[in-house]
C-alpha cells in the first residue's frame, strides 16, 4: 500500500535531517533561516512535545510500540475504504511516530531543529517527526469531521 510508501517517506525526511543536524551543528549553534523568526538550532529532547515529561524514556518507548501496532492495525482494516484523507494522516503519524521512536530508542533523545520566534515568543524547538505527527492529526480531525458531516446529510436525506 501506498500508504507505507509515505510513511517511509516521512521517517526517511526526519532522520536525514536530523542526521545533518546532528552531524553538521554543534549543539545550541542557531542558523538563521529568515532573521530572528525562523532559525535552524541544533537542539535535544529527552521529553514529549514542548519538553514535558523529561527523561521518560522507556514509558515514549513502550506507548509508541503500542500507538505503531496499532496504527498499522487500523491502516490495514481500512485500506479498502474511499476516504484518503484518512489513510494519508495516519501515514504521516507512522512515519513521524516511528522517526522519533529510533531517536529515543538508540539515543535516548529526540534531535529538534526548527525554531520559530513571535516577537518576544519562541515557539518550542520541534522537528520533521512532529511536525508530520501534527499534519497528521489535523488530518484525522478533518477527516472526523467530514464524516460526520456526510452521516447527517444521509440521515436528513434519509428522514425526507
Amino acid at each position: 500500500m501506498w500508504y507505507y510508501g509515505i510513511a517511509l517517506i516521512v521517517f526517511l525526511l526526519d532522520q536525514g535531517t536530523k542526521w545533518l543536524v546532528a552531524n553538521r551543528m554543534e549543539l545550541h549553534q542557531e542558523i538563521s533561516v529568515i532573521g530572528d523568526f525562523f532559525l535552524i538550532t541544533s537542539h535535544r529532547n529527552r521529553g514529549a512535545a514542548f519538553g514535558i515529561l523529561q527523561e521518560q524514556r522507556w514509558f515514549f518507548i513502550v506507548v509508541t510500540i503500542i500507538v505503531v501496532a496499532g496504527l498499522i492495525w487500523y491502516l490495514q482494516k481500512i485500506r479498502h475504504e474511499k476516504s484518503k484523507i484518512l489513510p494519508i494522516g495516519l501515514s504521516l503519524i507512522l512515519g513521524g511516530a516511528i522517526g522519533n521512536f529510533l531517536d529515543r530508542l538508540l539515543f535516548g533523545e529526540v534531535v529538534d531543529f526548527l525554531m520559530f520566534n513571535f516577537g518576544s515568543y519562541t515557539f518550542p524547538i520541534f522537528n520533521v517527526a512532529d511536525s508530520a505527527i501534527c499534519i497528521g492529526v489535523g488530518l484525522v480531525l478533518l477527516d472526523t469531521i467530514l464524516s460526520v458531516r456526510q452521516e447527517k446529510l444521509s440521515e436528513q436525506q434519509e428522514g425526507k
